[in-house]
């Protein structure tokens, strides 16, 4: 089993997000397609990074606890069946910032050690859960 972990994956939403907070739990089902909104009813559109991306395997080993070929596996099944959707995917972590920015009802993951970078925008993000 090859261990993934180049940084720590963080949950953000747009500061203009009335989310402070969620749990692993809370983001999973969003991301795995079972809620379209978050726990305070609002709508919720979760934006992936691209399969293969080591971000995205990262979070989906430690929010929904499935390896990136269970996920492939889970989405197919779902889009089969027309139960589910794919979330939308933004390539990078700045491009998530930014589109994560503009949209209050959008939720993405990032590496955070982007946030260490001067030119990223900070104050138009925040982060609600570091699993």
């Amino acid at each position: 089993c090859a261990s993934v972990a180049h940084g720590e994956v963080v949950v953000i939403v747009s500061s203009k997000s009335t989310i402070t907070s969620l749990t692993p739990e809370q983001t999973a089902r969003i991301f795995l397609g079972k809620d379209d909104k978050f726990p305070n009813d609002e709508t919720a559109i979760p934006i992936d990074q691209p399969e293969g991306d080591d971000t995205r395997d990262e979070f989906y080993l430690k929010v929904a606890r499935k390896t990136a070929s269970q996920m492939a596996s889970y989405w197919s099944k779902l889009i089969f069946t027309g139960e589910g959707k794919l979330s939308q995917t933004v390539k990078g972590d700045k491009e998530i910032i930014k589109f994560i920015a503009g949209n209050p009802s959008a939720i993405g993951y990032i590496d955070k050690r982007v946030l260490l970078d001067k030119h990223v925008l900070k104050k138009s993000i925040r982060v609600v859960l570091t699993p």
